[in-house]
């Protein structure tokens, strides 16, 4: 191999890792519920339905770690260039959004650990202990540890998903694949509202392209170099393609175990899972039931450690130095304490060199300070609100 072959495979190697955290984030509930029960109603019959949400999506998730490695910036500073109305629809959507989609996370994953663990606590306290695991090792461990934990998950939960796919595949009624489904017949008939659902959440939020490019930038400071546009287009496919893949083995599972069984399936998703887990063993034997328990919980901790990555970060013009554009994160979920401030790049097309003025914020420390934008953060941005302002 030649050496700038080497060079290119060890720079990539670098560079590898946001697209799986993507992953992880995206595999979750769509996933657990939404694919599986599409195999569950309609057979292989929404297979098309699925993969047409996948390829319409993604140049728009895309997007997310192209703009970080191309310009250097997050998709939340690249809403700050389009102006103002830009940045605030963006905070409004995440206000709303994150604390109750993270509460449900949360609470799913709950769920299923106690379900899986015979355990007596209630779902209240067992997702509390699980939000403190989670938020104290991300404190601690940082961008590092959720980059290896989320690593590590998605084997588990890829190998175990797979495996408990590939032993229901001789049960599938292959007749019902097709590229667009039935609806208002009897026999694999899916309502429409089902079907904009599965559509929607497939594979994930729009929303979650800002945390790939938040995370591309997180990747070139933890590695110390900085991600062509190329490596991280081909990072964020192997974690798309992943998680397309993964979707089909879910629906593979409600097709082959559930699809036709006779049986009334719940609405909530707690209940669905665990009637997916019921007629997995008792279809297959108990030998079974371990394989898709571990998918199933896996699946819900890969989301549920992905979601609560966040603190509350600024950037701001010091008016009092040569640095220009500065960037400071915090230390925790709180905003209590602050790491070091970095510098970022002032000129060119990546830089701020043509901000309008803004007002000045001075600080106990002597600098004067301009807020300028804030970085997303599920769990912190309610805290972060009263530290970052626009212009």
């Amino acid at each position: 191999m030649s050496l700038p072959s080497q060079q290119r495979r060890a720079t990539f190697w670098a560079a590898f890792g946001p697209g799986l955290l993507w992953a992880a984030t995206a595999i979750g509930v769509s996933h657990l519920v939404q694919s599986t029960r599409a195999g569950a109603e309609a057979g292989l019959a929404l297979a098309g339905v699925i993969l047409l949400a996948l390829v319409l999506k993604y140049p728009l998730f895309e997007y997310g770690p192209r703009y970080g490695a191309a310009t250097g910036l997050s998709l939340v500073e690249g809403y700050r260039h389009i102006g103002r109305w830009a940045l605030w629809l963006y905070v409004a959507i995440t206000v709303t959004t994150s604390v109750v989609i993270q509460a449900a996370i949360v609470l799913f994953t709950a769920f299923l650990l106690n379900y899986t663990f015979d355990l007596a606590w209630s779902m209240p306290v067992t997702g509390a202990v699980l939000l403190l695991v989670c938020a104290v090792s991300l404190w601690i461990g940082r961008f590092p540890l959720l980059d290896r934990a989320v690593k590590l998950i998605l084997v588990v939960l890829a190998l175990s998903t797979i495996a408990a796919a590939v032993v229901t595949l001789g049960r599938v009624d292959w007749s019902t694949l097709a590229l667009l489904p039935a609806l208002g017949t009897t026999g694999g008939a899916v309502s429409f509202a089902f079907l904009l659902a599965l559509v929607g959440w497939m594979p994930s939020a729009i929303d979650i392209a800002v945390w790939s490019s938040l995370w591309t930038l997180a990747k070139d400071k933890v590695s110390g170099g900085h991600a062509s546009v190329s490596h991280a287009r081909l990072d964020f496919f192997i974690g798309y393609a992943a998680t397309g893949f993964l979707a089909f083995c879910f629906l593979i599972l409600g097709a082959g175990v559930m699809f036709a069984s006779g049986m009334s399936f719940s609405g909530a998703g707690t209940v669905f899972s665990t009637q997916l887990v019921h007629l997995y063993s008792s279809t297959l034997g108990p030998w079974a039931r371990p394989i898709v328990l571990i998918a199933a919980l896996t699946t819900m901790l890969s989301t549920s450690l992905a979601v609560v990555d966040g603190r509350p970060a600024i950037a701001y013009f010091d008016n009092a130095s040569v640095h220009g554009i500065r960037y400071i994160r915090a230390e925790d979920a709180s905003g209590t304490a602050w790491g070091t401030a970095q510098s970022l790049p002032v000129g060119g097309s990546a830089g701020w060199s043509t901000r309008r003025s803004r007002p000045s914020v001075p600080t106990s420390t002597g600098p004067v300070l301009t807020p300028i934008l804030i970085r997303k953060s599920p769990i912190s941005m309610l805290c972060s609100l009263n530290r970052a302002t626009s212009r």
